[in-house]
């Protein structure tokens, strides 16, 4: 599956246009940490586009597990229906991003990325969105860090998540909030901010 082939699967079963810029915030991020954790002379474009798909289509049965009222069921209700079909490592790394949910532990690199960034991501763009221009450009690792500690803000993003980018990723959580700040920054215009 390529890139093209995946944004594709994902806006048949996404129309949310939050959850979509959200589906690209996780995406441009999981490339940056692949790019971050896997040596220069190691990398390569397949992988790094694999890493990128699974950001991509990370929530695409979010929309069906809402309006079916199984959210409990969000990462793995459309592999339980069949109606998808991936590569193994991104089913799971799917299937797992949801784990205090689902019961399906990550256990590679991926799994773990797509587990810290997605939480992540929702915290940036919440920082963003109340800066007085509402732009990715003006927040700095240091005013997400701010946000990252009041515990009020972006109740949602669950800090501890985030954190296990320091245990799983062995990526300081400064260094983890620079990687993806950046990495959004860099799509800024297809996120709208």
């Amino acid at each position: 599956m390529n890139r093209n082939e995946a944004y594709q699967l994902l806006t048949t079963y996404l129309k949310n246009k939050n959850l979509l810029k959200h589906s690209l915030a996780a995406e441009a991020a999981m490339k940056g940490i692949y790019r971050h954790l896997t040596p220069k002379d190691d990398q390569n474009h397949t992988e790094e586009e694999k890493w990128g798909i699974t950001g991509l289509l990370h929530d695409i049965d979010y929309e069906v597990a809402q309006d079916t009222n199984q959210l409990h069921k969000h990462g793995i209700l459309l592999f339980e229906k069949h109606e998808i079909t991936l590569p193994d490592d991104i089913t799971f790394a799917i299937k797992s991003h949801n784990f205090h949910d689902t019961k399906i532990m990550p256990q590679h690199a991926m799994d773990w990325a797509i587990v810290t960034a997605d939480r992540l991501t929702g915290l940036i763009v919440a920082a963003a969105l109340v800066t007085p221009e509402k732009k990715l450009a003006s927040l700095t690792t240091e005013s997400v860090l701010k946000r990252f500690k009041e515990k009020s803000f972006a109740k949602g993003a669950n800090r501890e998540s985030i954190m296990l980018c320091e245990s799983k990723l062995t990526i300081p959580l400064k260094n983890f909030v620079e990687i993806t700040l950046h990495a959004m920054q860099a799509i800024s215009a297809e996120l709208g901010l």
